[in-house]
Protein backbone atom coordinates (compact mmCIF):
# COMPACT_ATOMS: atom_id res chain seq x y z
CA UNK A 1 0.00 0.00 0.00
CA UNK A 2 1.25 3.48 -0.49
CA UNK A 3 0.75 5.90 1.49
CA UNK A 4 1.72 9.75 0.96
CA UNK A 5 3.41 11.98 3.42
CA UNK A 6 2.80 15.39 4.43
CA UNK A 7 6.12 17.21 6.11
CA UNK A 8 5.44 20.24 7.84
CA UNK A 9 8.44 23.02 8.46
CA UNK A 10 7.01 26.63 8.88
CA UNK A 11 3.75 26.53 8.02
CA UNK A 12 4.26 24.46 4.65
CA UNK A 13 4.23 21.16 3.32
CA UNK A 14 8.03 20.55 1.95
CA UNK A 15 10.26 17.88 1.00
CA UNK A 16 13.84 17.55 2.32
CA UNK A 17 16.81 15.28 0.99
CA UNK A 18 18.59 13.76 3.86
CA UNK A 19 16.70 15.64 6.04
CA UNK A 20 18.10 18.81 5.75
CA UNK A 21 18.42 20.22 2.49
CA UNK A 22 15.17 21.57 1.15
CA UNK A 23 14.46 20.34 -2.56
CA UNK A 24 10.76 22.06 -2.29
CA UNK A 25 7.49 23.67 -0.96
CA UNK A 26 4.15 24.14 -1.42
CA UNK A 27 2.00 26.26 0.72
CA UNK A 28 -1.54 25.20 0.12
CA UNK A 29 -1.11 22.21 2.51
CA UNK A 30 -5.00 21.91 3.14
CA UNK A 31 -5.37 21.42 -0.54
CA UNK A 32 -3.52 18.68 -0.74
CA UNK A 33 -5.44 16.46 0.72
CA UNK A 34 -7.05 17.02 -2.71
CA UNK A 35 -4.44 14.90 -3.91
CA UNK A 36 -4.15 12.39 -1.80
CA UNK A 37 -8.25 11.62 -1.37
CA UNK A 38 -7.82 7.94 -2.89
CA UNK A 39 -5.28 6.51 -0.59
CA UNK A 40 -6.23 4.54 2.97
CA UNK A 41 -3.77 6.26 4.62
CA UNK A 42 -2.14 9.58 5.11
CA UNK A 43 1.03 10.57 7.37
CA UNK A 44 2.02 13.96 8.60
CA UNK A 45 4.78 14.70 10.39
CA UNK A 46 5.49 18.06 12.25
CA UNK A 47 9.51 18.50 11.42
CA UNK A 48 9.41 21.67 13.11
CA UNK A 49 8.38 19.60 16.19
CA UNK A 50 10.64 16.43 15.68
CA UNK A 51 14.03 19.40 15.43
CA UNK A 52 12.78 21.00 18.24
CA UNK A 53 12.32 24.30 16.28
CA UNK A 54 8.91 25.08 17.00
CA UNK A 55 5.62 23.63 15.92
CA UNK A 56 2.77 23.40 13.49
CA UNK A 57 0.09 21.87 15.99
CA UNK A 58 -2.70 24.00 14.16
CA UNK A 59 -2.34 22.99 11.29
CA UNK A 60 -1.52 19.55 11.89
CA UNK A 61 -4.75 19.22 14.04
CA UNK A 62 -6.92 20.76 11.01
CA UNK A 63 -5.15 18.50 8.65
CA UNK A 64 -6.70 15.31 10.69
CA UNK A 65 -10.03 16.56 11.33
CA UNK A 66 -10.02 17.40 7.48
CA UNK A 67 -8.26 13.99 6.41
CA UNK A 68 -10.91 12.31 8.47
CA UNK A 69 -13.91 13.71 7.70
CA UNK A 70 -13.78 15.29 4.33
CA UNK A 71 -12.33 12.39 2.37
CA UNK A 72 -12.64 9.27 5.17
CA UNK A 73 -8.42 9.01 5.30
CA UNK A 74 -6.78 7.52 8.33
CA UNK A 75 -4.13 9.31 9.71
CA UNK A 76 -0.82 9.09 11.45
CA UNK A 77 0.80 11.58 13.40
CA UNK A 78 4.74 12.18 14.12
CA UNK A 79 7.19 14.55 14.42
CA UNK A 80 8.23 15.68 18.49
CA UNK A 81 6.03 13.52 20.56
CA UNK A 82 8.13 13.06 23.35
CA UNK A 83 5.32 13.02 26.09
CA UNK A 84 2.60 10.47 26.67
CA UNK A 85 0.02 13.27 26.87
CA UNK A 86 1.47 15.35 23.92
CA UNK A 87 0.33 11.17 22.18
CA UNK A 88 -2.88 11.24 23.74
CA UNK A 89 -4.04 14.85 22.58
CA UNK A 90 -2.85 13.79 19.03
CA UNK A 91 -5.34 10.86 19.06
CA UNK A 92 -8.19 13.40 20.27
CA UNK A 93 -7.24 15.46 17.48
CA UNK A 94 -8.66 12.44 15.19
CA UNK A 95 -5.29 10.39 14.36
CA UNK A 96 -5.41 6.99 13.92
CA UNK A 97 -2.26 6.15 15.39
CA UNK A 98 0.70 8.30 16.43
CA UNK A 99 4.30 7.56 15.26
CA UNK A 100 7.26 8.11 18.29
CA UNK A 101 10.64 7.72 17.53
CA UNK A 102 12.96 9.71 19.84
CA UNK A 103 10.93 9.49 23.10
CA UNK A 104 11.02 5.43 22.34
CA UNK A 105 15.35 5.65 23.44
CA UNK A 106 17.13 7.47 26.15
CA UNK A 107 20.56 7.31 26.89
CA UNK A 108 21.20 5.08 24.09
CA UNK A 109 18.70 2.35 25.04
CA UNK A 110 15.40 1.55 24.37
CA UNK A 111 13.27 3.87 26.95
CA UNK A 112 10.96 1.23 28.52
CA UNK A 113 9.72 3.31 31.28
CA UNK A 114 8.41 5.56 28.72
CA UNK A 115 6.62 3.44 26.34
CA UNK A 116 5.41 1.41 29.43
CA UNK A 117 3.25 4.63 30.07
CA UNK A 118 2.42 5.06 27.02
CA UNK A 119 1.12 1.77 26.43
CA UNK A 120 -0.76 2.17 29.81
CA UNK A 121 -2.87 4.93 28.19
CA UNK A 122 -3.08 4.49 24.36
CA UNK A 123 -3.65 1.23 23.29
CA UNK A 124 -1.21 -1.21 21.29
CA UNK A 125 -2.55 -0.43 17.85
CA UNK A 126 -2.65 3.57 18.12
CA UNK A 127 1.29 3.14 18.39
CA UNK A 128 4.08 3.01 15.68
CA UNK A 129 7.87 2.91 16.37
CA UNK A 130 10.04 5.14 14.19
CA UNK A 131 13.21 3.05 13.62
CA UNK A 132 14.77 5.34 11.40
CA UNK A 133 18.39 4.89 10.45
CA UNK A 134 21.58 6.08 9.35
CA UNK A 135 24.92 4.59 8.05
CA UNK A 136 22.74 1.26 9.49
CA UNK A 137 22.43 3.07 12.79
CA UNK A 138 19.29 4.68 14.45
CA UNK A 139 19.00 7.94 14.41
CA UNK A 140 16.86 10.28 16.71
CA UNK A 141 15.86 14.31 17.12
CA UNK A 142 15.05 14.87 13.51
CA UNK A 143 17.88 12.61 12.34
CA UNK A 144 20.43 14.80 13.88
CA UNK A 145 21.54 12.26 16.53
CA UNK A 146 22.76 9.09 15.54
CA UNK A 147 22.28 5.99 18.11
CA UNK A 148 24.70 2.94 18.16
CA UNK A 149 21.82 1.16 17.83
CA UNK A 150 20.76 -0.92 14.92
CA UNK A 151 16.65 -1.42 14.00
CA UNK A 152 16.86 -4.96 13.24
CA UNK A 153 18.40 -5.78 16.51
CA UNK A 154 15.81 -4.11 19.20
CA UNK A 155 12.67 -4.45 17.00
CA UNK A 156 11.89 -7.63 19.46
CA UNK A 157 12.29 -5.84 22.50
CA UNK A 158 9.91 -2.84 21.02
CA UNK A 159 7.12 -5.39 20.10
CA UNK A 160 4.95 -5.33 22.47
CA UNK A 161 4.71 -1.63 22.88
CA UNK A 162 3.24 -0.97 19.50
CA UNK A 163 1.59 -2.32 16.41
CA UNK A 164 4.03 -1.28 13.99
CA UNK A 165 7.09 0.05 13.15
CA UNK A 166 8.03 3.18 10.51
CA UNK A 167 11.70 2.52 8.72
CA UNK A 168 13.01 5.44 7.13
CA UNK A 169 16.26 4.81 5.19
CA UNK A 170 17.57 8.39 5.90
CA UNK A 171 20.53 7.38 3.85
CA UNK A 172 18.57 7.95 0.81
CA UNK A 173 15.30 9.96 1.92
CA UNK A 174 14.13 12.37 -0.57
CA UNK A 175 16.58 11.40 -2.98
CA UNK A 176 14.66 9.28 -5.55
CA UNK A 177 17.42 6.91 -5.65
CA UNK A 178 15.35 3.95 -5.56
CA UNK A 179 14.32 1.80 -2.44
CA UNK A 180 16.82 -0.41 -0.47
CA UNK A 181 15.45 -3.39 -1.04
CA UNK A 182 18.11 -5.23 0.63
CA UNK A 183 17.86 -3.50 3.96
CA UNK A 184 14.08 -3.52 3.74
CA UNK A 185 14.35 -7.38 3.16
CA UNK A 186 16.69 -7.34 6.27
CA UNK A 187 14.15 -5.47 8.72
CA UNK A 188 11.08 -8.39 7.37
CA UNK A 189 13.23 -10.95 8.87
CA UNK A 190 13.57 -8.77 11.97
CA UNK A 191 9.83 -8.66 12.94
CA UNK A 192 6.39 -9.99 12.54
CA UNK A 193 4.92 -6.54 12.99
CA UNK A 194 3.77 -4.23 10.21
CA UNK A 195 6.69 -2.57 8.77
CA UNK A 196 6.00 1.05 6.88
CA UNK A 197 9.30 1.60 4.59
CA UNK A 198 10.45 4.77 3.88
CA UNK A 199 13.40 6.56 2.20
CA UNK A 200 14.55 6.84 -1.44
CA UNK A 201 11.28 5.27 -3.08
CA UNK A 202 10.56 6.55 -6.54
CA UNK A 203 9.13 3.67 -8.98
CA UNK A 204 5.62 1.81 -8.65
CA UNK A 205 7.54 -1.70 -9.01
CA UNK A 206 9.43 -0.66 -5.82
CA UNK A 207 6.29 0.06 -4.20
CA UNK A 208 5.11 -3.65 -5.47
CA UNK A 209 8.10 -4.88 -4.39
CA UNK A 210 7.96 -3.97 -0.62
CA UNK A 211 4.20 -4.89 -1.00
CA UNK A 212 5.43 -8.47 -2.17
CA UNK A 213 7.64 -8.46 1.47
CA UNK A 214 4.65 -7.38 3.39
CA UNK A 215 5.65 -3.77 3.65
CA UNK A 216 3.33 -0.54 3.22
CA UNK A 217 5.47 2.62 1.24
CA UNK A 218 5.26 5.82 2.54
CA UNK A 219 6.22 8.25 -0.31
CA UNK A 220 6.96 11.59 -0.20
CA UNK A 221 9.32 13.34 -3.09
CA UNK A 222 8.13 11.10 -5.99
CA UNK A 223 4.49 11.93 -5.23
CA UNK A 224 5.40 15.69 -5.12
CA UNK A 225 7.81 15.39 -8.34
CA UNK A 226 4.49 13.18 -9.91
CA UNK A 227 7.38 10.50 -10.76
CA UNK A 228 4.93 7.17 -9.77
CA UNK A 229 2.72 6.15 -13.04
Amino acid sequence: MLIPCIDLQGGQAVQLVHGRKRELAVADVVGLLKKFKKYPWLHIIDLDAAMGKGQNHELTRELCASARKDFGMKVRVGGGIRTVSRAEEIVGWGASQVIVGSAAFRRGKVNSGFLRRLARKLRQQQIIIALDTARRRITIHGWRKRLALQAEKVMTQLEPFCAGFLCTDVDREGTMAGANLKWFRRLRHATSHTIIAAGGIKTRREIAALEKMGMDAAVGMAMYKNRLR
